[in-house]
């Protein structure tokens, strides 16, 4: 936790560093958005193959190689800042973009091998609460740090967190992947040796439900971007003398209320908060708060506001990942690796959409209209989940003399048409 606390600390401080960077060479705010975007498209291909990627190399390598490519790129950034190259900071960029991706899949896909299914909701907790303090301390330090060495320090600072990453998980060799292949999960999954019997119920494989929420995270990054565009425009709106101090105000009070979901999580009960149900519910609080953000509220309002946001967006985040978590070992990799592809691509079209609609309408309209996409769809969400559990509840058909007893017509309905003694079933959260 510690060792990714620091890398994402050297992420932070480098988003700043790295986009003043980029407008002095491309010299043009088109042209910032062109690296941005193409930095996100990256990111995006490689989580599209970081679940084979995973698969055929390991976690723990993947994650070494990506930590040891992003540390020389911003090695050879720092080197050339005095005499910057267009050619050397793309090529930076789309390492940045792929390596991170294949990181993070690579280490929330091993944290229930690395700690137990049991202990997965806090270690994602732990990690949240790390990357939150990361937050604070990057955007607090990027100015200080450029100021006394220039974007050479910065991207300098940023290439040894990622050394600081890389060693540590090299000296500590974590046991990253499941020894065995049918591990599939904690008591409430399936079996072990079960095959997977979801092919009807989702795209590829993956059971209805458990899609949503893999389309919902993806319409809410959509969302989320809408209000990391217009916060500029606002904070030049309502403190035009100090823009800056509301930014801070904003991003400082959401990542102490990402700090504090941890806390507001533990008092839950730990089956609680692995279901698609709570999923929904996070996200649809995120929406809410972040919309009253931009409602011109006073500053102690507003903070309030930005700290429940950031509440809601820890909270969701911590359920969300161990709920995929809690998918079987040989599906997790392919599962965060298509959430980090929808994540990105939702962004990106976010930020080219949100941008578009800013030009002709109020600040307030764009970002109500883009997180009440997200929040219709938490909303699809909890219905489907309420009707999928009513009608649990009442199977038709279904023996209730015990799973011994069931008759291979009602496995094949309820398993994809497997043999009732195997006892296989869809994913779990179908």
């Amino acid at each position: 936790m510690a060792s990714y606390a620091v890398s994402a600390y050297g992420n932070f401080l480098n988003l700043i560093a790295l986009s003043l960077f980029t407008y002095e060479v491309v010299g043009s705010a088109f042209g910032i958005g062109a690296v941005m975007a193409l930095r996100l498209f990256s990111g995006m291909l490689a989580g599209l193959g970081a679940g084979a990627l995973t698969t055929a190399l390991g976690r723990r390598t993947v994650m070494v190689g990506a930590d040891v490519a992003q540390a020389l790129a911003m090695a050879l950034l720092a080197v050339s800042a005095r005499d910057p190259s267009l050619t050397l900071l793309l090529g930076a960029v789309i390492v940045l973009g792929a390596g991170n991706t294949l990181f993070t899949v690579a280490l929330r896909s091993a944290v229930p091998v690395l700690v137990g299914h049991d202990e997965r909701s806090r270690a994602n907790g732990l990690l949240v609460a790390g990357r939150s303090a990361a937050t604070v301390l990057g955007y607090g330090s990027a100015a200080a740090v450029i100021a006394s060495g220039g974007y050479a320090l910065a991207f300098a600072v940023n290439s040894a967190s990622f050394v600081v990453s890389a060693v540590v998980v090299l000296v500590l060799r974590p046991r990253t992947d499941a020894e065995d292949a049918t591990d599939e999960g904690p008591p409430t999954e399936p079996a072990p040796g079960r095959r997977k019997t979801g092919a009807r119920l989702g795209l590829a494989g993956i059971p209805a439900l458990l899609a949503g929420a893999l389309l919902l995270r993806g319409t809410d990054a959509f969302a989320s971007s809408s209000h990391n565009v217009a916060l500029p425009i606002v904070a030049g709106l309502e403190s035009p003398d100090n823009p800056a101090l509301f930014m801070t105000q904003f991003w400082v009070a959401w990542a102490v209320g990402a700090l504090l979901s941890h806390q507001v999580l533990k008092r839950f009960q730990p089956e609680k908060a692995y279901g698609e149900r709570a999923f929904a519910l996070g996200t649809a609080a995120m929406a809410v708060f972040f919309v009253l953000v931009f409602t011109g509220l006073p500053a102690p309002a507003l903070i309030l506001a930005a700290l429940a946001a950031g509440i809601a967006d820890g909270c969701t985040e911590i359920v969300y990942v161990s709920r995929l978590q809690a998918a079987p070992e040989r599906e997790r990799s392919r599962l965060f690796g298509m959430s980090a592809s929808a994540e990105t691509a939702g962004f990106t079209l976010g930020m080219i959409a949100a941008a578009a609609a800013l030009e002709g309408f109020p600040v307030l309209a764009v970002v109500a209209a883009f997180h009440g996409t997200a929040l219709c769809g938490a909303l699809a969400l909890l219905a489907f989940a309420a009707a999928r559990r009513r009608g649990a509840a009442m199977p038709p058909g279904r023996d209730t003399r015990g799973p011994g007893s069931r008759t291979p017509l009602t496995a094949e309905a309820e398993g994809g048409g497997h043999d009732a003694r195997t006892g296989a079933g869809p994913l779990p959260g179908s």
